[in-house]
């Protein structure tokens, strides 16, 4: 009796609760009992009401099921970290393991080119008598002989008849014919520009012919030394220092270094913004056409990117030309994403189901690289040498794979049309920075000190050219402002603003609060209480 109230009836537990409750418009539904039409229309009021306050609701509760996000832009001033700067000479060498190989392939591309173009490049363009790079130490790799490797001739240029254009001209393609293990499933990697095919069907037959390089021996050991290459390195006017840079080889790019790639020494704080305080460096620029069809550009190689992270110079970066100063002026922004039911994202990489093949922090480019590598063994046997191997793999060799090329270039396909699973497998950082850059140029050394500056090189590095050609450059990576952007993902409905919304619409309909909430449960136990009562004392008459 001191939890539930007595009535006689439904009838008065209803007409007390609509009396006495703090819900607005209840009391209508009793005061007006003696007239029927008004009955009728404020309880057909109070249950579309009640109707529009649930239909809200479930209109709310879906919005925060979809987790949105909204962006929110801050800006940050203050000393900061350097970014790490890499750069390659774009100058790939010849192998001594594999030279004889490499000479065969530019024989080849010469009577392709000849084939095609009725042009004879072999006094202008190849240049096979320069210097190769010799590998120390083979004996202890193992017997490995050269007569091995044979260049197939089953990968010709041809040329394919086209069709007419939108001038009314015939235009034609050229390409590589590519047939599966049994020589059926054949299809041409064609190009529309004679250009893009030849270097395509070089770098073909130069994978197969670098897959012979035992994979222990670290090609970037037998490269140049970064005297051959920077002349002159400063930093906020300081003198570089052996410990700000590492080493390593790409087999595109040639020898490349990266300062600044841990991101832990002080010596790399930028507390100024402006030239005078940025990364300073005097740059050779020489190209020696070691590999003529393998890279066709003259200059440097330049990538700003984050620490502890593996510059990936085909997609992004920007070339130096020689002959020219070149200042790059950067500004950093900052991503954070939520991660999470609001978006996918990897704070480190942990999380993501693909093992990945670089040694440096997680990026969604890695990510990418090792997806498609894993495949790649998966589905033709063997590895794409631009790419690390998995542990047990080999790199493809048209002479003991025959058919790679024709896997390769369709789960490229696939993979450039989204049909691998490896960009939903992929996720991307849960923080980043960003680089904006802005360049200027300028003819460097002017025509007045160009002696003087080139007697300045010959005297402190052993510079020596005799070619007329511009092969030096300058370039000045510096923060035009160390103020920095930062945009964060925020919820757009949170736990609280889902019940003030809640409460919201809950007095707009009703005009009442959580304890209305709570006195609508206690007519409903009420009920239930008084519904169990009656029962019994129906049931303990008919048994009387």
């Amino acid at each position: 009796e001191g939890l539930i109230e007595f009535y006689d009836s439904f009838k008065d537990m209803f007409e007390f609760f609509c009396k006495n409750t703090t819900i607005h418009g209840t009391i209508r539904l009793v005061c007006s009992d003696s007239n029927r039409m008004k009955t009728a229309f404020w309880t057909l009021l109070f249950l579309a009401s009640f109707g529009m306050l649930y239909w809200q609701f479930a209109l709310m509760f879906s919005q925060y099921w979809a987790y949105p996000v909204v962006l929110t832009m801050s800006m940050h001033s203050g000393p900061k970290m350097f970014p790490a700067i890499t750069i390659c000479n774009l100058d790939p060498y010849r192998f001594e393991l594999v030279s004889e190989n490499l000479v065969q392939l530019d024989h080849m591309a010469e009577k392709s080119i000849a084939f095609l173009y009725g042009i004879n490049t072999s006094a202008s363009l190849f240049h096979v008598n320069e210097k190769n790079i010799h590998i120390k130490d083979l004996s202890s790799i193992g017997n490995l002989s050269r007569s091995t490797f044979r260049l197939s001739q089953n990968f010709s240029l041809l040329r394919m008849p086209g069709h007419n254009n939108r001038s009314g001209k015939k235009h034609s393609s050229v390409g590589f014919k590519l047939c599966n293990a049994t020589g059926g499933n054949c299809f041409y990697k064609t190009y529309s520009s004679g250009m893009d095919a030849i270097l395509e069907w070089y770098r073909f037959h130069y994978m197969n012919i670098m897959s012979q390089l035992p994979v222990i021996i670290n090609i970037s050991d037998h490269e140049e030394q970064i005297e051959d290459m920077v002349y002159s390195c400063q930093y906020d006017g300081e003198p570089c220092r052996p410990s700000d840079y590492v080493h390593f080889h790409h087999p595109v790019f040639g020898s490349c270094y990266t300062f600044n790639s841990k991101g832990t020494d002080s010596f790399w704080t930028a507390t100024k913004p402006g030239i005078p305080y940025g990364l300073s460096l005097i740059l050779r620029a020489e190209q020696k056409d070691h590999i003529p069809l393998l890279s066709t550009v003259a200059g440097v190689k330049v990538m700003i990117h984050n620490h502890n992270q593996t510059p990936f110079l085909e997609h992004e970066g920007f070339d130096i030309r020689p002959g020219i100063a070149t200042t790059i002026g950067i500004q950093q922004d900052e991503v954070n994403r939520l991660g999470g039911n609001y978006g996918k994202c990897t704070t480190n990489g942990n999380d993501v189901n693909v093992k990945l093949l670089y040694n440096n922090s997680y990026t969604l480019q890695a990510c990418l690289h090792s997806c498609f590598q894993h495949i790649m063994v998966r589905k033709c046997g063997c590895g794409y040498y631009y790419y690390p191997l998995p542990p047990g793999a080999e790199y493809c060799d048209y002479n003991k794979q025959p058919a790679w090329g024709h896997c390769f270039y369709q789960l490229y396909n696939r993979l450039r049309n989204h049909h691998l699973n490896c960009f939903e497998q992929c996720p991307k950082p849960c923080r980043e920075s960003l680089y904006k850059v802005s360049a200027g140029t300028a003819k460097w050394p002017s025509a007045k000190s160009q002696d003087w500056v080139r007697q300045a090189l010959r005297h402190q590095n052993g510079y020596n050219s005799t070619s007329n050609r511009k092969d030096i450059a300058k370039v000045t990576i510096f923060y035009q402002q160390l103020n920095y952007q930062s945009v964060n993902e925020s919820p757009l409905l949170t736990e609280n603003l889902l019940l003030s919304s809640m409460g919201s619409q809950w007095s707009l309909w009703f005009g009442s609060s959580v304890l209305s909430v709570v006195e609508m449960f206690e007519l409903l136990i009420d009920t239930l209480v008084l519904s169990l009562l009656f029962c019994y004392q129906r049931f303990r008459s008919r048994k009387t």
